[in-house]
C-alpha cells in the first residue's frame, strides 16, 4: 500500500489542512510528525470550520486513527482544550481514535515564558518572530536531554527527577533574563493534574505504525509549517526549531524511510510569509495588498497579517529537491483571478551574478533581487473549478509553466477552501 507524506513547500500557510483532509478519506491512519501548536490548520467541511493546532487533521474524519508522533513537541494543556473544542463541534475523540507517542516531549508553561522573555529582550533586527508558545525552548530541552516526555507522567519519582534536571538548566537562564525562578511544587502539581488526561492516549507509536504498515494500511504523514522554515534548510535563523522536510516523517514517527512511497508538497499559487526573515518576491504595493485581501492572509494561530508576493519558482525547486517531492498540490489558484499580468521568480541577481537558488548566507539572501518572468493573467473566475475544462486557458498555461520551472508535476489543484473544489491529476495513494 502507498504511504504518503504531506509537507508545506513554502513558508507555511499553504493550505495543508484542506489537502490533508481531502487525502485522509483515502487513508487509514493520519500521523503528525513534527512541530508544535504554533502551526494551525483550517478545515472547512460541509460549511463547518475546524481550526486545529495540535491535533492531526484526520480527527475530523470518522473511522481514522490519528497519531501524534515523537517528532512533535506537545503542550498537553492546549491539547486537552483542543480536544474539548472539537468534541463540542461533534467530533468523537477517544483512546481508540487518537494516539500519542510515549516518547513525545512536552511543552511546559516555563517554555512559553522563556520564549516570550527572549523575544522581548531581543534587539531590533534580531527578533525571530516566534509565536511565543514555547516550541523552541521545548526542542532545546529535547536535544539537551532534559525533556519531560509523555511516558514520564506515569511515574511520580521519574517525573520529579526530570523536573529537577530541567530546573537546574532553566533557573539560571531565568535569573539572567530577570524573570522569577520556577516554582517546583507548582509545576509538579500541574503535571500530576494533567497526567491522567494525557496518559490514556499514550502508546508505542513506532510499533503500532509498523504493524499497520505490514497489515497493508494506508498511512498519511502530516507536517506542520513549511519547508523554508526547516531548521537546516530554511532561511536561518528565521526558522522553526524542527526539521520540516519530508525525511522527518520517518524520524518523527518511528517508521523506516523505505515505507514512504509518495511525497506531496503543498504550494500556494503565490507566496506568503508570516514574521521576520528574507522574502525576495515580497510585494509592498497594491498587488501585494490585493493578494492578501483576496487570499484572506491572516495566520490561523496568531491572526498576524501575512506578507505576500509573487510565486517563487527558484525557492520551490529547492524544496522539491530537499524533500524529494513526487508531486505538488497547487492551492489558491483562484486568488490570482483578475490580475492582468502575473510574475514568476525564476532566479536571483546577486551583485550582478545570476543564481538559480537562494544562497545559504543571510547577508547574501538579503542582497538577492528576484529575476521575473511575466505571464498573461486571466479575467475569468477559477473559484470552485473541479476539472481542467473549468479553467481559463491562461490559468492552465500558468500551472504548466510552474511545473516546468520547479521540475515537479501538479498532482492536485485547489480552487477554493471547500474540500471538494479540487482537481485530481494523480492520486498519491494509488499503488
Amino acid at each position: 500500500m502507498a504511504n504518503v507524506v504531506v509537507v508545506g513547500a513554502q513558508w507555511g500557510d499553504e493550505g495543508k489542512g484542506k489537502i490533508v483532509d481531502w487525502l485522509s478519506e483515502r487513508a487509514d491512519v493520519v500521523v503528525r510528525f513534527q512541530g508544535g501548536h504554533n502551526a494551525g490548520h483550517t478545515l472547512v467541511i460541509d460549511g463547518k470550520v475546524y481550526k486545529l493546532h495540535a491535533l492531526p487533521s484526520g480527527v475530523v474524519r470518522g473511522g481514522k486513527m490519528s497519531v501524534i508522533g515523537n517528532g512533535v513537541v506537545l503542550d498537553p494543556w492546549h491539547l486537552i482544550k483542543e480536544i474539548e473544542t472539537v468534541q463540542a463541534q461533534g467530533v468523537e475523540i477517544s483512546a481508540e481514535t487518537l494516539m500519542i507517542a510515549e516518547n513525545t516531549p512536552l511543552i511546559l508553561p516555563i517554555h512559553g515564558e522563556l520564549d516570550r522573555a527572549r523575544e522581548e529582550a531581543a534587539s531590533a533586527g534580531t527578533k525571530i518572530g516566534t509565536t511565543g508558545r514555547g516550541i523552541g525552548p521545548a526542542y532545546e530541552d529535547k536535544v539537551g536531554r532534559r525533556s519531560i516526555r509523555v511516558a514520564d507522567l506515569a511515574d511520580e519519582a521519574t517525573l520529579e527527577a526530570r523536573v529537577d534536571r530541567a530546573l537546574q538548566h532553566h533557573n539560571p537562564l531565568r535569573r539572567g533574563l530577570g524573570i522569577d525562578e520556577i516554582d517546583r511544587d507548582a509545576l509538579l502539581a500541574q503535571l500530576k493534574d494533567i497526567a491522567p488526561k494525557i496518559l490514556p492516549y499514550a502508546a508505542p507509536v513506532w510499533k503500532v505504525l509498523n504493524e499497520k504498515r505490514k497489515a497493508g494500511k494506508r498511512i498519511l504523514f502530516e507536517g506542520a509549517q513549511g519547508s523554508l522554515l526547516d531548521i537546516d534548510f530554511g532561511t536561518y535563523p528565521f526558522v522553526t526549531s524542527s526539521n520540516v522536510i519530508a525525511g522527518q516523517a520517518a524520524t518523527g514517527s518511528g517508521i523506516g524511510p523505505g515505507a514512504i512511497s509518495y511525497v506531496l508538497g503543498i504550494v500556494k499559487a503565490y507566496t506568503t510569509r508570516v514574521g521576520e526573515g528574507p522574502f525576495p518576491t515580497e510585494l509592498l504595493d497594491e498587488d501585494g495588498q490585493r493578494l492578501g485581501e483576496r487570499g484572506h492572509e491572516f495566520g490561523t494561530t496568531t491572526g498576524r497579517k501575512r506578507r505576500c508576493g509573487w510565486f517563487d519558482a527558484a525557492l520551490l525547486r529547492q524544496t522539491c529537491a530537499t524533500s524529494g517531492m513526487t508531486g505538488i498540490a497547487l492551492t489558491k489558484l483562484d486568488v490570482l483571478d483578475g490580475f492582468e499580468t502575473l510574475k514568476i521568480c525564476v532566479g536571483y541577481d546577486l551583485d550582478g551574478d545570476r543564481l538559480d537558488y537562494l544562497p545559504t548566507a543571510a547577508d547574501q539572501q538579503a542582497r538577492c533581487k528576484p529575476i521575473y518572468e511575466e505571464m498573461p493573467g486571466w479575467s475569468e473566475s477559477t473559484e470552485g473549478a473541479r476539472s481542467w475544462a473549468d479553467l481559463p486557458a491562461n490559468a492552465i498555461k500558468y500551472v504548466r509553466r510552474v511545473e516546468e520551472l520547479i521540475d515537479c508535476p501538479v498532482a492536485l489543484l485547489s480552487t477554493s477552501p471547500e474540500r471538494d473544489d479540487t482537481i485530481l491529476v494523480t492520486d498519491p495513494f494509488s499503488d
